[in-house]
């Protein structure tokens, strides 16, 4: 008999169509991968909702996206160091690392355009090891925490570092921001939001090391971390009814909305659904290994074809071909537009920084085939790699055989590295390419960015072939 709990997805309503996990919907069954699966344990759920909207501050070119799959590899962990302070309902503090679920802690709720803290449980504590980052305030006050943690600025919700490129990038804490949270001063639930003092980020620093670290599902996705308001753990379930010994277990887990194409359909038919567009690949690419076993976005496909409702699909998978047909018939019901992401054509470069997914070429034929099904697909170059992947040659090279394989468009995106994310690529690279490393070093400095000169160096390549193969219609970026 497959193990049984309780779970629910619940749109957390300030971070973009994340799902909430919490004991209210019946978990299905699980199920141990074998074969091609081995080392994989699939967990399957009943979903309230598969179509999201994006919040409305949200600069995404699209309000609505669908996410068959929640991938443990994908998901994002939040968590502080077990010092860190939590604030309780009755006032006092106690550190994360001995919080227990049942306790009552301080959250808070929306209220329109406001917020009020309230007494909320907390209903899961877990901990794990993370790489640790400081994030330090005009106050004195310190936050040690994972990269990936989450507060609340006067910009909204924010990690501590960015780890994506491109269009996939994430809001991360600069000091320009300044961490909302009631601060040292003695608050208690009930509390008006106005009560609550700012205070700016002076500092984010990469400690390099890895240490214990802890974190807390609670009924309002939030609590009080050292004064600010700390986003909590939504991508975990409890352990108790997931039979999880560990939060490393957890991230060899993959859940599966098993229901996700019975309710796209019944959401499609809804009257108060307008027809807006719906991305796929927004979050979880929808052609990862498990699409192999479930064909769960190959029904979303199907069904969204039916109704002739528009959507979009970014993968870096071929597997999108074994639905070729299916989409073909969807381009002549309803706008249907794709991507994939091709960094380099370079067999040395892709396997030493995207081993996993298919190599280059075969990804390039995929465009070309795409295309050639009446279905327009463009491609990202991304991410382009100052030392590995931007030389001239290389660059025209990937550009035109995406070009000849009939893309859409062609978009260069050089490596960003923001605070945090540096440090780490950069001691990794050294394990590999110390000179390489040190020269990056030099290059990007304090920045994020390249200057705007070396960028322009970097992607003027690309925009060259481009206008060379179409004329005028190239643009330099």
């Amino acid at each position: 008999m497959p193990d049984r709990g309780r779970l629910r997805w619940r749109l957390a309503e300030d971070d973009g169509g994340q799902p909430t996990l919490f004991p209210e919907e019946a978990l299905v069954e699980r199920h141990v991968g074998i074969g091609e699966y081995g080392g994989l344990e699939f967990l399957h759920v009943n979903a309230k909702q598969v179509i999201n909207p994006v919040p409305a501050a949200s600069r995404m070119p699209f309000r609505y996206t669908v996410n068959a799959y929640r991938g443990c590899s994908h998901a994002c962990v939040y968590c502080a160091g077990g010092d860190s302070e939590v604030l309780m309902a009755d006032g006092r503090t106690k550190p994360l690392r001995d919080v227990a679920p049942g306790d009552r802690v301080v959250g808070t709720r929306r209220e329109g355009c406001h917020r009020r803290y309230v007494e909320t449980e907390v209903r899961d504590h877990w901990d794990t090891r993370r790489h640790a980052y400081r994030t330090v305030l005009d106050d004195g006050t310190e936050l040690i925490t994972s990269g990936d943690h989450r507060f609340l600025t006067n910009r909204g919700w924010k990690h501590v570092i960015g780890t994506e490129l491109g269009r996939l990038r994430r809001p991360f804490l600069t000091p320009a921001n300044s961490l909302i949270g009631p601060g040292r001063f003695p608050l208690m639930p009930g509390h008006e939001w106005a009560d609550s003092p700012v205070r700016k980020v002076e500092s984010i620093t990469a400690l390099g090391i890895v240490m214990p670290m802890y974190d807390l599902t609670t009924g309002t996705g939030d609590f009080v971390l050292n004064g600010v308001i700390s986003h909590n753990c939504f991508a975990r379930p409890t352990h108790e009814y997931l039979g999880l010994n560990a939060a490393e277990d957890f991230e060899r887990k993959l859940v599966v909305k098993v229901n996700a194409v019975e309710r796209v359909r019944a959401e499609l038919r809804s009257p108060k659904w307008g027809g807006d567009l719906i991305a796929m690949g927004t979050n979880t690419d929808p052609y990862q290994h498990a699409e192999g076993k479930y064909h769960l976005t190959q029904g979303i496909v199907r069904a969204l074809s039916d109704a002739a409702n528009p959507f979009s699909i970014l993968t870096k998978s071929t597997l999108i071909l074994r639905d070729l047909q299916l989409l073909a018939r969807a381009a002549t019901r309803t706008d249907v537009r794709c991507a994939l992401s091709i960094g380099t054509l370079d067999e040395s470069v892709w396997k030493s920084t995207e081993p996993g997914t298919p190599p280059p070429r075969r990804r390039v034929e995929a465009v070309r085939r795409l295309n050639q099904a009446g279905i327009p697909t463009g491609v990202l170059i991304a991410p382009i790699i100052p030392g590995m992947s931007d030389a001239p040659g290389p660059l025209s090279e990937v550009t035109e055989a995406c070009l000849a394989a009939g893309a859409t468009d062609v978009t260069p995106l050089p490596l960003h590295l923001r605070p945090g994310v540096k440090e780490v690529f950069l001691r990794s690279l050294e394990a590999s390419d110390p000179e390489l490393a040190g020269r990056l070093r030099a290059r990007y400095g304090r920045r994020s960015y390249l200057s705007g000169n070396e960028q322009h160096r970097m992607t003027r390549p690309v925009w060259d072939v481009v206008r060379r193969r179409r004329g005028d219609d190239g643009h330099d970026g």
